[in-house]
């Protein structure tokens, strides 16, 4: 019976573990499409860029809560933003061949949700 109540335990602290690192992970969610824009919602982990991306096209930025993003280019330029929570911002389509991954300097998540216009260059 102990035996069992170990095994139980350990599989719920492994669980969890796995659970937290799930949840904690910078992730992109998308939440709607069609011809004229794309939705998604961004959270950016402390410390957890994204990978090496483009936009290309024009998006407005909604802050679900505050904080400061770097846009790090392939040339390891830095671009710095400070959101505030409710507010909107936009930001324009990248130039052409133009890479960026976002970085969140801070040590609380950063979550956004952006909006992109598909028929805008």
């Amino acid at each position: 019976m102990r035996l069992l109540a170990w095994v139980g335990l350990v599989g719920m602290v492994a669980l969890g573990g796995l659970l937290r690192s799930q949840t904690a992970a910078t992730a992109r969610i998308p939440q709607f499409e069609n011809g004229s824009v794309k939705v998604w919602k961004t959270t950016v982990q402390p410390h957890q860029p994204t990978e090496l991306h483009r936009h290309d096209h024009p998006r407005v930025i909604v802050a679900l809560t505050g904080g400061t993003m770097e846009f790090i280019g392939q040339d390891g330029a830095k671009e710095r933003h400070v959101w505030e929570v409710g507010k909107a911002y936009w930001l324009p389509s990248m130039p052409a061949g133009a890479l960026h991954s976002d970085s969140n300097p801070g040590d609380k998540p950063i979550e956004v949700m952006v909006v992109e216009l598909e028929k805008e260059q």
